[in-house]
């Protein structure tokens, strides 16, 4: 692995849906999430690190150093025996597997951070977003709590969305009786006819550096990945989106050179003059006050 990055970041991910859901809210029958009082759209934050996580996946195929740890239908077990095993703790039943985990640390007192080397090794999500990764309550040993340095906050559309239900037809029957009975079923589906969102993000060296070794290759991917997370991950529940803009903010120094908010101040997204209710990327203007970014921190606009 090469050395943990030296720079902190920001950054500021435009993405847009047309014609989607871009994340449901289970409480509300799986409608757009909204803000109540603003009637802003939301997306959150591990909806956004899903996306993520699945591109990586996708491009490295579990390559050594780049496995994901939080998957859909995988226990975190499974994970987690894996860097055990690396210990020498190779006892698969969950009994043993504590009596073992006991042992080892008794004879080990540096087995629990050996654990956490591990995970971050070889696990590019927990690398990057860290992980809680207790599985083994009952055992005083585990593979640890690891805070990592990317750190995603929710995604808030510019402008407020509209939350309409589309009455939908199914023709494809089931069974020979609803044949018969020339049965229609009818179903509804939530979109957001068009809806600009804006994330932020914080990228930590001082974590890196302290505790799980986030790379420069690792930084570089993180950036493909947000470009590209939602180019893998069609489907007709989300309709089209896409990442239509990330601004990044480089510190000149591990600790950084400004407080974030006001990098973050200086990108503006306003509505283009004349249109009541956009409904592509174009009715938007993006403006970055580079008054208000110190000469220090480098600014990067990627599309």
């Amino acid at each position: 692995m090469n050395e943990a990055i030296k720079n902190r970041y920001e950054f500021v991910i435009l993405f847009d849906v047309e014609n989607g859901n871009p994340n449901g809210d289970p409480d509300a029958g799986n409608m757009p999430r909204i803000d109540p009082e603003s009637g802003l759209g939301l997306v959150t934050d591990v909806c956004l690190k899903r996306k993520i996580r699945n591109y990586i996946e996708t491009v490295k195929e579990d390559a050594e150093g780049y496995k994901i740890y939080i998957k859909e239908d995988v226990p975190l077990n499974r994970s987690d025996r894996e860097a055990c095993e690396a210990l020498g703790v190779m006892d698969t039943e969950d009994k043993k597997l504590t009596e073992s985990l006991k042992k080892l640390k008794k004879g080990d007192p540096d087995a629990d951070l050996k654990l956490k080397d591990y995970m971050c090794r070889n696990f590019y999500d927990i690398r990057t977003f860290g992980a809680v990764m207790t599985t083994f309550v009952k055992a005083s040993l585990n593979c640890g709590q690891v805070r990592g340095p990317v750190q995603i906050g929710f995604a808030r559309s510019i402008d407020p969305i509209l939350s309409q239900e589309v009455t939908i037809t199914r023709v494809a029957i089931t069974t020979e009786k609803d044949a018969e009975n020339k049965t229609t079923e009818m179903g509804r589906k939530s979109i957001v006819p068009y809806g600009l969102y804006r994330a932020e993000g914080y990228v930590s060296a001082n974590l890196a550096r302290k505790v799980t070794g986030f790379t420069e290759d690792d930084l570089e991917l993180l950036w493909e990945a947000i470009l590209n997370m939602f180019e893998h991950d069609h489907s007709a529940a989300r309709g089209k989106m896409a990442v239509r803009e990330l601004i990044v903010f480089k510190h000149s120094k591990e600790l950084g050179d400004c407080p974030a908010y006001k990098l973050f101040d200086s990108v503006r997204v306003e509505k283009k003059e004349g249109v009541l209710y956009p409904r592509k990327y174009q009715d938007y203007t993006v403006t970055i006050d580079e008054a208000c970014v110190p000469d220090s921190v480098e600014m990067k606009r990627m599309v």
